[in-house]
C-alpha cells in the first residue's frame, strides 16, 4: 500500500476525523474482481510492474522475550518466564530470519536490555540474589555470543568511546565504574560515593559526569579522565538536596527548597545563571529551547532555559517531547491511544493536531512511530512528522493485533496466531 500524507492542521474537538485506509482482504466479489482484472492485464501485457509486496517475517521467539535490531542481526533474549538454565540469546541474520548463533545467558540475572557497542553486544539485568535488585552488564562477542566479560552495573556509552558503569540500589550510595569496553579493563572508579548521578550527552556519548551527594555537595567530572572540573554546595533554600537534577547542555539545574526554586548553574564552573520560583515539582525534563516541569498543580510549564522565564504553561498536557524548535504534548485519549498535538516550543501556540496514536518509538533524530487499530482488523502504522505537524500513514497491517514495537526500520508485533512477526516499514 502507498504511504500517503495527510495534513491534519488545527485542533478539532470532535472525534478523531483521519480516515483509515482500508486493510486488504480478499473474499467474494473483491476476489472475483481481482482475478478479472489479473486475466485482463494479462491479456493485454501491460507494462506496469505489481505493487512490491509488504515483507513480513515470522520470528521463532516466545511471547515476553526481548528483542533488538543491531545492523543485520536481530536478537533476542528468551522470556523471562521460563526457568534460568533453559534461556538463551539468540541471533538471527536478517532479512533472512535465518539463526547464526545462540548461547546460554552466563550469569544468573532478569535481563531487560540489550546494548550493541562497537563488535560487542552489552545483556543488562537484575542479578538474581539477596540483593536482587542489583544490575549486572555482561559484554558479548557479537559474531560468535562468546562471553567475554561481566561488571556491576547498567552502561551508557561515552564519548571518548569508553564505557560508563553504575550501579547501587535505591538505599545506599551509587559506585561509577569506567571501564574499556574491549575488555571490561578499569580506567577510573569512585564507590559508595554518590547519591544522585546525572551525565551530559554530547552525541557521540557523555561527556561529563554530574555527582550529588545528600549534604548537596555536588561535583562536576569529566567523564574520560574522572578529573573534578567543579565542586560546590547546591542545596536549595531552607538546607537540604535539590529534589531534582538536571543537566542541559551548558547548564545545570537543581530544583527544590521552600518555596520551590529552580536555579541554573554553568555545567563546567557551576557559577549561578539564573533563579526562579515555581509551585512545587513533580517532574523535569528537557524540552529543547525550554524546561518542561509538571507542578503538584497538575500543570505542565515551559521554563526558558537561557533566562528562568515562565514562557507559558497549561493544565490541558500531560507531557512533551522536543523536535527541532517545536514540541510534541499529549492528552489523554482512549485505552492505550493517547491524542498528540504539535506546539511552538516557546509560545506554546498550537500548531497541529496529530490524531490519536499508541507510539511504539520515540526516535532521537527521527519520527516518532505510531499505532492504532483499524476497525476492519489489524493496525494502521503511521509516522508523526512533529516538524510538519502532519501524519504520513505508511500501511495497515491485517495480521497484528498488538503488543508492536518499531526497532530502526521494521516494526515488530503479534500476529493474530500468537506469533511474533516483523514487517518491513516503507520509507
Amino acid at each position: 500500500m502507498t504511504g500517503s500524507v495527510i495534513d491534519l492542521g488545527e485542533l478539532r474537538h470532535g472525534p478523531d476525523p483521519d480516515p483509515l485506509p482500508r486493510p486488504p482482504r480478499a473474499n467474494g466479489r473483491q476476489l472475483r474482481y481481482a482475478l478479472a482484472l489479473l486475466l485482463v492485464l494479462v491479456t493485454v501485457g501491460a507494462a506496469a510492474a505489481p505493487p512490491p509486496r509488504r515483507t513480513v517475517l515470522t520470528l521463532p521467539v516466545r511471547p515476553g522475550s526481548d528483542v533488538l535490531i543491531d545492523g543485520d542481526l536481530l536478537l533476542t533474549i528468551d522470556s523471562q518466564y521460563l526457568p534460568a538454565s533453559q534461556r538463551r540469546l539468540n541471533a538471527f541474520r536478517l532479512p533472512g530470519g535465518e539463526r547464526v548463533w545462540h548461547a546460554p545467558l552466563p550469569a544468573e540475572a532478569k535481563y531487560w536490555g540489550i546494548t550493541p557497542l562497537a563488535e560487542m553486544l552489552l545483556l543488562t539485568g537484575y542479578e538474581i540474589g539477596p540483593k536482587s535488585d542489583s544490575t549486572l552488564t555482561v559484554a558479548l562477542d557479537r559474531a560468535t555470543g562468546a562471553y567475554r566479560w561481566q561488571q556491576p552495573g547498567s552502561p551508557r556509552k561515552l564519548a571518548d568511546g569508553n564505557l560508563l558503569l553504575q550501579s547501587g540500589r535505591d538505599d545506599e550510595p551509587a559506585s561509577l565504574r569506567v571501564v574499556d569496553p574491549c575488555c571490561g579493563t578499569m580506567r577510573w572508579q569512585l564507590l559508595n560515593a554518590v547519591n544522585w548521578i546525572d551525565v551530559r550527552d554530547a552525541g557521540p556519548g557523555a561527556d561529563r559526569v554530574v555527582l550529588t551527594r545528600v549534604d548537596g555537595q555536588t561535583e562536576v567530572r569529566d567523564a574520560a579522565t574522572g578529573t573534578v572540573l567543579a565542586r560546590a554546595d547546591l542545596r536549595p533554600p531552607g538546607g537540604g538536596p535539590p529534589d531534582f537534577v538536571q543537566v542541559l547542555d551548558e547548564l545545570l539545574l537543581t530544583i527544590g527548597g521552600e518555596p520551590t526554586t529552580i536555579t541554573a548553574y554553568g555545567l563546567d564552573r557551576l557559577d549561578r545563571r539564573w533563579t526562579s520560583t515555581s509551585a512545587p515539582v513533580e517532574f523535569a525534563t528537557d524540552c529543547g529551547p525550554v524546561l518542561c516541569v509538571r507542578t503538584s498543580a497538575n500543570e505542565m510549564q515551559a521554563i526558558d532555559v537561557a533566562t528562568g522565564e515562565l514562557r507559558w504553561s497549561s493544565d490541558r498536557w500531560r507531557w512533551g517531547w522536543p523536535y527541532e524548535g517545536r514540541l510534541m504534548v499529549s492528552v489523554s485519549g482512549s485505552g492505550a491511544l493517547e491524542r498528540y498535538l504539535v506546539l511552538d516550543a516557546l509560545t506554546g501556540r498550537q500548531v497541529a493536531d496529530l490524531g490519536q496514536w499508541e507510539l511504539t518509538q520515540l526516535q532521537v533524530g527521527g519520527p516518532p512511530v505510531g499505532i492504532r487499530r483499524h476497525p476492519d482488523g489489524g493496525m494502521v502504522v503511521g509516522k508523526l512528522d512533529i516538524r510538519a505537524g502532519q501524519v504520513r500513514v505508511l500501511d495497515v497491517l491485517p495480521d497484528a493485533v498488538g503488543d508492536c514495537q518499531a526497532i530502526v526500520d521494521h516494526l515488530l508485533c503479534v500476529g493474530a496466531n500468537g506469533s511474533y512477526q516483523l514487517w518491513t516499514l516503507p520509507d
